[in-house]
């Protein structure tokens, strides 16, 4: 099992994909939960983006680390460590009675990062041409685990409480340990565990930064991904106080994204990325976020929400599939678990900052200041991105 050439592939991404989906599932079941435990504690706005901030910083502080130990030590020890580090964050959260414990379950964040580490899995065991397409159906995942988690926790949290819906999530955090432990090889790469500590040189993330069109693709992906990652990071915000929705409410909406998501990654991006260039849908997918910012700067209820979710999920699966999948050809095999450590810590980044932006925005100018501010910054990348495009044209020409 712990040969790269003795193990079945396909077995093993599959269940990849069942322990991605899993986490993601308990991930949705806590947010069921966070944002009315911390009202009911006496967080203000204010103080529920400090402690999105907290979360933030912390997992900014263990993304790339953790890329570089999934490199060095194997896929089984960097995912029995995130899967681990979810059992102890849902018990802390089941305990969780009070403003300061609310700050001291989220400690365990620093190194939950099960996706980054499924998508190195993925990333090894796939050929670079069909790598978009595995991590499309990764993201299919993270639409079951949407539905699944969202629904799950919405009841549970109505019905049971936070403490009851919290244990039920760190019981299935501990599934996936078992699951890790069981069927997930020690290492996943080429290389000899000794050939990728020789890796380990200078800076190993300016080296990375290097490599041809590494830095470019991924100073879009902070770009383009601020806007909606400030959206995202206020959702439960926005969910409470603008659309006046429910727990119960608020979970089927979480569905609903899941939803849109499977139909996104399994019947959509799969069947384009065979089709057409990367840069092409790269360029697709920042103009549609364009459109779908200034849909929501329009929107005035939920039931117009619906509709612009479809687009916007669009947008964001396939905006992330194909960044991700860039940059993981962009560098040698031994360092895809280090590049995709740097692709969570943007999505860590945007929780650091977007609390902070997003409070003021929304205290200051309301909902319709996130659609502005997508639609504007994703009008400047799709215009950086097309000239480019444009001079790679007139250069190989």
């Amino acid at each position: 099992m712990d040969s790269l050439a003795g193990i079945n592939r396909q077995r093993v991404i599959l269940v990849t994909y069942v322990i991605a989906a899993l986490d993601i599932t308990c991930l949705f079941v806590q947010f069921s939960i966070t944002p009315y435990l911390a009202k009911r504690l006496g967080f203000d706005t204010l103080w529920f983006g400090y402690l999105q901030t907290t979360v933030g910083v912390i997992q900014l502080l263990g993304g790339p680390i953790y890329g570089r130990f999934g490199d060095i030590f194997g896929a089984r020890a960097a995912l029995s460590v995130s899967c681990m580090a979810s059992v102890v964050y849902y018990v802390l959260l089941a305990m969780t009675d009070s403003a300061t414990m609310l700050f001291i379950h989220k400690i365990p964040v620093v190194v939950m990062h099960v996706i980054p580490g499924a998508q190195m899995v993925v990333a090894d065991l796939t050929e670079p041409d069909r790598r978009a397409d595995a991590l499309a159906k990764l993201g299919l995942c993270f639409g079951i685990g949407m539905i699944s988690g969202s629904t799950l926790g919405g009841i549970l949290s109505t019905r049971y409480g936070e403490t009851f819906t919290a244990s039920i999530a760190a019981a299935a955090s501990l599934v996936n340990v078992l699951l890790v432990l069981n069927f997930i090889p020690k290492h996943t790469k080429q290389q000899s565990t000794q050939e990728q500590k020789e890796t380990k040189s200078y800076s190993v993330f300016t080296r990375l930064m290097r490599y041809p069109g590494v830095a470019k693709t991924f100073t879009v992906k902070i770009a383009s991904g601020l806007p909606s990652g400030i959206f995202q990071v206020m959702f439960s915000i926005i969910a409470i106080n603008f659309f006046q929705l429910q727990p119960e409410q608020n979970g089927y909406l979480m569905a609903y994204f899941g939803v849109m998501q499977m139909i996104m990654q399994g019947a959509v991006i799969g069947r384009m990325t065979s089709r057409y260039p990367e840069s092409s849908l790269l360029l697709l997918s920042v103009a549609v976020a364009s459109v779908v910012g200034l849909a929501q700067a329009l929107m005035a209820n939920v039931f117009q929400f619906c509709f612009i979710v479809i687009p916007m999920m669009f947008s964001l699966s396939m905006f992330n599939v194909i960044t991700d999948s860039m940059l993981t050809k962009s560098v040698p095999a031994t360092d895809t678990g280090t590049m995709m450590g740097l692709c969570a810590s943007v999505q860590s980044l945007m929780r650091t900052v977007g609390p902070t932006i997003g409070g003021f925005l929304y205290e200051n100018y309301g909902v319709p200041s996130f659609g502005v501010i997508q639609c504007a910054v994703n009008m400047v990348v799709f215009a950086f991105l097309f000239m480019d495009r444009r001079k790679e044209a007139i250069k190989d020409s």
